[in-house]
């Protein structure tokens, strides 16, 4: 190629170009030789992808500045076609120096043009998630509650508020719940005339706290008193057998008595069962009525607690005081350990089955015991090194590991809120520092995957972390001949969004493709500020590569779970609009949210699609 005499600005900023350009077709053909190609070459969605990459790895902000002071393209809309944009910034350069068009543009690949790139694109978003709706381009998924599989009207009414395609999320129920869920989806879909495609996700390894100790069995039976300290009103309670098949509905306000079913028999309408609580006040109850289930409902008058062993004795005018017999443990609702931390606390992670339990203090205050919590997968915890952090129920309580012992972890609170945190049984548990040693798939995740290929339209992969991991999951889709089944990676880790150019790049030119931006799980891992950043680089990473995004986690929470609308997160749904589609999570009121995203994604489509940025260079490992 010839050089350019470099004595005008217009042509310095030429021959800046086409050096450039040079530099881009050779790292993006070194970076493509490490990646198989279907029929020996790259697609053009790869091939653009190693392009933007080659542009973002340096500062591009003092190139952009001086085109656009020449009113040229800056490329800050360059993803979708990379070359192309700065082929044809390089053709207004040569024309206004008057230099001639004679060398030629070489290239490793196949590039996309200003319209194909964009045209690839929406392709790809319609093969995974089905035709666009007429008023918006942005596809609405909605992940199906199980009660929509006993449900008839649940799922058509979704379709009918503008749901494309729906989510079930096999971390729970069952197959027998989700051929319900398929079928009522096939059959509300044929009755719409408009399809609804069907991601299935895969839980992945659920790293989770384990079980806690329960309290002493104690039933507080509440009176509500006036300013005076005076009774207004009793404590109620509900009365039910034991075993019973019939669903007791639970009443607010109303407290739960399972006892022994024999005991029913001696009971009639105003009846009174008497007891000592465990202060040893003496406490009667009475039996005011009887329910549809053969339950009774009964108040009593004064405090009281209720505690296992207490002695239960019935009472009747003009009969003899019968004792009916003790209450057992499980006459009492379970109770779990107050396990309260506060920043500054140590915390031991168990290696074992031991149930968590509360911290021990002394009369003086002093410590006795640390407060302990179980880990459902124990094993891992071998892999965590001083220094390194661990999040506890999404990212509400932050610890750091102090040092590993063989009963476990050792933590040190972080991160708490002001007056202390609760640890829970079955919360999650995030090691964003530490690499877990686990395989790709779980054992759940390969039994559930025999029922994926046979029903679904996509399979969502959690926890993701590299090109190898996709392999992995390829293979067993073939080894299921299910091939061609779509996978839609979900990156929820550090190490996903590390690895994500690598799962692009090893995927787009062999098999159908999406990418969910978990921001639930990422935001614990990476930290509010910094995953703000991040999937501004997830998105344009995936338009560079004609991958649709899945935009999830959290979208227009308030009114799906309470009904009740927040002014920030409508605009975190109109921020969606940027993806391919966005995903609600299911909640008592989600019809509600389908209906107030279809509207804000049609608003905003009329006023944004995709970005426009300034090119500092990407920071996608620190």
């Amino acid at each position: 190629m010839e050089q350019l005499d470099n004595t005008s600005p217009l042509q310095a900023l030429l021959n800046e170009l086409l050096s450039l350009r040079w530099q881009l077709v050779m790292r993006a053909g070194n970076r493509l030789e490490h990646y198989p190609a279907a029929a020996g070459q790259h697609s053009a969605s790869a091939c653009n992808l190693a392009h933007y990459l080659a542009l973002r790895e340096e500062d591009r902000r003092d190139l952009q500045r001086e085109l656009a002071s020449l009113g040229l393209s800056s490329l800050g809309r360059c993803e979708p076609h990379v070359m192309a944009n700065i082929d044809a910034v390089i053709r207004m350069l040569m024309l206004a120096t008057g230099e001639s068009m004679k060398m030629t543009m070489a290239n490793a690949c196949p590039i996309p043009d200003f319209a194909e790139g964009s045209h690839i694109l929406k392709a790809n978003t319609r093969a995974l998630f089905g035709p666009a709706s007429r008023e918006r381009e942005t596809r609405i998924m909605v992940t199906l509650p199980a009660e929509a599989a006993y449900d008839e009207t649940v799922i058509p009414a979704l379709l009918e508020r503008g749901t494309d395609c729906v989510r079930i999320n096999c971390a729970h129920d069952n197959a027998t719940v989700w051929t319900a869920l398929v079928n009522r989806v096939r059959q509300a879909s044929h009755d719409a005339k408009r399809p609804c495609r069907i991601l299935m996700d895969l839980a992945g390894h659920k790293v989770r706290t384990g079980e806690v100790a329960s309290r002493p069995a104690v039933l507080h039976l509440k009176v509500s008193r006036n300013a005076y300290g005076q009774v207004q009103s009793p404590a109620r309670l509900q009365l039910i057998p034991q075993g019973s098949p019939f669903v007791f509905p639970e009443q607010a306000g109303v407290k739960r008595l399972e006892l022994p079913e024999h005991w029913f028999k001696e009971l009639r309408q105003w009846d009174s069962l008497s007891f000592t609580d465990t202060r040893d006040k003496p406490r009667h109850i009475e039996l005011i009525g009887k329910d549809a289930y053969g339950g009774w409902e009964g108040i009593c008058s004064q405090a009281a607690w209720l505690g296992a062993e207490c002695i239960i004795t019935r009472h009747r005018t003009g009969t003899e005081p019968l004792v009916l017999g003790a209450l057992g443990r499980e006459s009492l609702p379970f109770q779990p350990q107050d396990i309260r931390v506060a920043k500054g606390d140590p915390l031991l992670l168990g290696s074992g089955d031991e149930p968590g339990r509360e911290a021990r203090y002394g009369e003086d205050g002093e410590l006795l015991e640390a407060a302990r919590i179980g880990c459902t997968m124990a094993p891992i915890l071998a892999h965590a090194q001083p220094g390194d952090a661990v999040w506890i129920d999404d990212g509400k309580i932050g610890c750091v590991v102090e040092r590993n012992a063989v009963e476990g972890l050792w933590l040190r609170v972080t991160h708490a809120p002001p007056h202390g945190a609760k640890i829970k049984a079955d919360k999650g548990i995030n090691f964003p520092d530490t690499s877990l040693g686990l395989p790709p798939l779980s054992d759940k995740d390969m039994m559930d995957l025999d029922f994926v290929c046979l029903h679904a339209d996509m399979v969502g992969f959690s926890f993701v972390e590299s090109d190898q991991d996709m392999q992995a999951l390829a293979a067993e889709l073939v080894r299921r001949g299910a091939a061609e089944l779509p996978i839609i990676a979900k990156i929820e880790t550090p190490r996903a969004v590390r690895k994500l150019p690598e799962i692009l790049l090893g995927s787009i030119s062999q098999r159908r493709l999406g990418i969910m931006i978990a921001r639930g799980d990422l935001a614990v891992e990476l930290g509010s500020v910094r995953m703000a950043e991040i999937q501004e680089e997830i998105l344009w990473l995936c338009e560079a590569a004609h991958v649709p995004v899945i935009w999830a986690t959290q979208v227009l929470e308030s009114i799906a779970k309470k009904g009740v609308r927040s002014r920030p997160e409508f605009t975190d749904a109109a921020m969606g609009v940027r993806a391919e589609c966005v995903m609600l999570n299911k909640g008592p009121y989600v019809l509600d949210a389908v209906e107030a995203l279809d509207k804000v994604l049609a608003k905003m489509q009329d006023h944004q699609r995709k970005k426009v940025s300034r090119m500092r260079a990407l920071h996608l490992d620190w």
